[in-house]
């Protein structure tokens, strides 16, 4: 049985992780065996790059921050090593920073997923991956809306040019 020192600091610690889900727009449960320190190191310093938090976390004290803050669907993954990344910005940035870096590494899976109160599975994930960051998204629209002005601009300075030659 543990001590009453030991429930109190665990209480705490489901308290803090469940309003970081609550307050969190997406997460990834990840599971993280067999890479170097190294690996794991780069990763972190990806996520802390695009302000995700990623943080190794024992299975039982996610399981109950995961129930009270209403994401039961994820407790099913939670066995093995597990690690959670959580953004508070942008959605897809947890599942593509990690989907990105897992690519060529045995040991690093994507095990569930959440975007906004949604559980993901873990292909789920793999789709939430292959969204462009948001920032793309916004230039790729840009873009799209610069196009049609700069054609005319060419139009109108071809015509203009050929005036003048005239």
């Amino acid at each position: 049985m543990p001590s009453e020192k030991v429930l109190a600091a665990k209480k705490q610690t489901v308290a803090e992780l469940t309003e970081k889900l609550k307050s969190a727009k997406s997460g990834v449960i990840v599971e993280y065996k067999g890479i170097t320190v190294a690996q794991d190191t780069q990763l972190r310093k990806n996520f802390r790059e695009a302000g995700v938090e990623y943080a190794v976390v024992k299975n039982t004290l996610l399981r109950f921050a995961a129930k009270e803050a209403g994401l039961e669907g994820i407790t099913g993954v939670l066995e093995g090593t597990t690690a959670i990344a959580i953004s508070n910005e942008e959605l897809t940035a947890p599942a593509r920073i990690f989907c990105d870096f897992a690519k060529d590494k045995e040991g690093l899976n994507a095990k569930a997923g959440f975007v906004e109160g949604d559980i993901l599975d873990k292909d789920g994930v793999e789709a939430l991956a292959k969204i462009p960051s948001k920032e793309v998204l916004i230039a790729t629209v840009l873009g799209t809306f610069n196009a049609p002005i700069a054609a005319l601009a060419r139009a109108l300075n071809a015509i203009a040019e050929q005036k003048e030659s005239a």
